[in-house]
């Protein structure tokens, strides 16, 4: 910054730094929707490049009118162009520090692709995920995943009740789960579609649709069987500490959804 430049802005009123007489804190305030590259661990290629969703936030003390919105994205661009997860508490840190406060949050969420086999075929195609990574520097440093898996699921009270067939749905599984060590993206989703009446796949030929079709047709899932499957898989894997999974059926037959929640406190 130049001479005239600081002496401009030292000249100019700053509202943000102004007395607020309604002694109200806030929790978080900062910046949503910002979009930038970001850099992820991929088992099979090392690294993964995407494009992150960002919200970024420190807390407010009671006595200020507002926050300074610019120094989020000074911040981050401070990050040569991306960042990764190995880098949040660095991020974290300067966002404390440039904006003083205690607290600070990130909360990123990026599309994530893995290469999935057909599973007679062996046909592949890459298979889309929503993940990401909820992280907050308050005294320590705490980092929570994110990851939403779609994945089908057969009726069995239909299978049952019925003479022949039974209807089966789209499933969205949403997990966010601590660990105490490294525990791979590709993990979680295996661990959810393994839970499932059948894992969804990008590209299908007819023996793979045939076989998808009788798996699914033995593995009869109601979503609250598909929240316990996954709970009981997180529970078995000593990496995971807590949890939280919730899953809705995209109902075929009828006009609302099913859903269920579980939680698990370390």
């Amino acid at each position: 910054m130049d001479r005239n430049q600081t002496q401009v802005e030292s000249a100019l009123v700053d509202i943000q730094n102004s007395h607020d007489h309604r002694n109200i804190p806030i929790d978080k305030v900062g910046v949503r929707g910002v979009k930038y590259p970001i850099v992820v661990l991929d088992r099979a290629k090392e690294r993964q490049h995407s494009i992150g969703n960002f919200t970024l936030t420190v807390d407010l003390p009671r006595q200020f009118k507002g926050t300074h919105m610019s120094r989020f994205l000074e911040v981050l661009n401070e990050h040569e162009g991306e960042i990764s997860v190995q880098k949040l508490p660095e991020l974290l840190a300067q966002l404390k520090d440039r904006l003083n406060a205690e607290k600070a949050h990130v909360e990123v969420r990026f599309p994530f692709f893995m290469v999935k086999k057909a599973p007679v075929t062996g046909k592949e195609g890459m298979m889309e995920f929503t993940c990401g990574f909820n992280a907050e520097a308050n005294g320590g440093f705490h980092v929570e995943m994110f990851v939403e898996v779609p994945v089908a699921t057969l009726c069995p009270c239909s299978k049952e009740i019925s003479q022949y067939g039974a209807h089966n749905q789209r499933g969205i599984v949403t997990v966010r789960c601590m660990a105490r060590e490294h525990v791979w993206l590709e993990e979680i989703i295996e661990m959810i579609e393994n839970s499932a009446s059948c894992a969804l796949y990008p590209v299908l030929k007819r023996p793979d649709e045939k076989w998808v079709t009788e798996h699914a047709y033995e593995n009869p899932r109601f979503v609250e069987d598909m929240v316990r499957e996954v709970a009981l898989a997180f529970d078995q894997d000593g990496r995971i500490s807590k949890y939280e999974i919730e899953v809705e059926n995209h109902e075929s037959i009828h006009a609302h959804n099913a859903y269920a929640y579980v939680r698990r406190e370390a």
